[in-house]
């Protein structure tokens, strides 16, 4: 089968919501024609459809594609992940994970392509919304405990100073291939984006509590972006916007 005709078979298989059925048409090109080919299809194959098949990613088997995806690829289907409007993070945490821990992955070259793309601050900040308060312990204090937390939160320009704090914990005690060794390497080796995923973050935090959640917003009126005097810029990074022909759904 050419290359052509093995990316409209692809394409046709995810748009008919058989991903299972794509993912193997990915494996069996790699496995006949090696892992040099398939990358060459990814290449070609649209953010959305790469997200399609990553984001159903499978703790019992590992995906030939989550674990030759580069990290300018991942990055621009992490950025889009938030079309599918799960509110749980669940898909995006996994694939994340799953990715930017493999074993032969650089985790910072991954993150930083991510902070790279417009919308990248967001997906990070999705990524740990259901640890905020920890989070902010981290940035606080340099761990991730929130027994002694008085509710103060630093400020952007404090944030900046114990950014580059040496960290309380080690990376060997936190190297869990989850969010927490994901928030020790943004915080100890990216820190200007470590603190721009967390204004974002505080933001999102601050919407939900005002009952101004994403998912309740009128369409007509989202502009992409929260409105925060907390930020870097004024404003929370909006994620990138895909026209209908590029749109996860």
């Amino acid at each position: 089968m050419s290359q052509l005709a093995l990316i409209e078979k692809t394409q046709a298989l995810i748009a008919a919501g058989d991903i299972v059925g794509a993912e193997s048409v990915l494996t069996e090109l790699a496995d006949a024609e090696g892992d040099g080919a398939l990358m060459v299809v990814l290449e070609q194959l649209p953010p959305k459809d790469i997200l399609a098949v990553i984001r159903e990613y499978d703790d019992s088997k590992a995906s030939i594609v989550n674990l030759l995806i580069t990290p300018q690829q991942f990055a621009h289907a992490v950025v889009i992940e938030k079309q599918y409007k799960d509110l749980t993070r669940t898909h995006l945490r996994g694939m994340m994970n799953s990715v930017i821990f493999r074993e032969d992955a650089d985790p910072i070259e991954f993150l930083t392509a991510i902070g790279d793309l417009e919308g990248g601050s967001e997906a990070l900040a999705d990524y740990f919304t259901e640890k905020w308060s920890r989070v902010e312990a981290f940035a606080r204090s340099g761990t991730f405990d929130t027994v002694e937390d008085d509710g103060e939160i630093l400020s952007e320009q404090a944030l900046y100073q114990s950014a580059y704090v040496r960290p309380k914990m080690d990376l060997d005690e936190v190297a869990d291939q989850d969010w927490m060794q994901m928030a020790w390497l943004l915080r100890n080796e990216l820190p200007d984006l470590f603190i721009e995923m967390l204004l974002v973050l505080r933001a999102k935090a601050r919407a939900f509590d005002l009952g101004l959640d994403e998912e309740d917003e009128p369409e007509e009126e989202d502009d992409g972006k929260v409105e925060t005097g907390d930020t870097d810029r004024g404003k929370a990074t909006p994620a990138a916007r895909e026209d209908d022909e590029e749109s996860a759904i």
